[in-house]
């Protein structure tokens, strides 16, 4: 009796094979259709993270230009420096740039202001390089500034003031 009970058991799993492989081949799309839906998700995330974090380095490299040359913020200037440029512009430095901004007043407005956001891989650490060219009525010239998003937020990591010959 157990022996047919052993082959009436295999001829049940013969006769429930091929409808199983079907199952388990479902199942299998099934997990590739979740995956490709993850893929697709995550590079719609890089990449629409990629062009908000653009979109802010270039807000934030304006409005950094806009608080030096316009209103001539220190708090703001000193706020956002990054670790190295406190070192590079301690606080004697930072006073003598804002004074320098502050005799010269008002740029004439707009400010032309180039722009170049980089990345250092394809997704992550954004970089960005802006030079303003700024016309006072006793003279013109340059300021770059070098910006960053290292974790939290953007930071100033190096200005370069260029300054042309006063107009006689």
């Amino acid at each position: 009796m157990a022996k047919w009970l052993k082959e009436s058991d295999s001829d049940t799993n013969m006769k429930l094979n091929p409808a199983s492989r079907r199952c388990i081949a479902g199942e299998g799309l099934v997990v590739v259709i979740i995956l490709l839906a993850l893929l697709g998700a995550g590079a719609w995330w890089l990449y629409s993270h990629k062009s908000a974090m653009d979109k802010e380095g270039r807000a934030f490299g304006r409005q950094m230009i806009e608080e030096l040359a316009v209103k001539h913020n220190l708090a703001f200037f000193t706020d956002n420096l990054g670790p190295q440029a406190k070192l590079d512009y301690p606080p004697s430095q930072q006073q003598y740039i804002l004074s320098k901004f502050q005799e010269l007043g008002v740029p004439a407005q707009p400010i032309k202001i180039e722009e170049n956001m980089v990345w250092e891989s394809q997704f992550f650490e954004p970089k960005g390089y802006f030079t303003a060219h700024l016309n006072y009525p006793a003279r013109s010239g340059t300021a770059q500034i070098a910006i960053s998003h290292p974790v939290g937020k953007w930071q100033l990591d190096n200005l370069t003031l260029t300054w042309d010959q006063s107009i006689q």
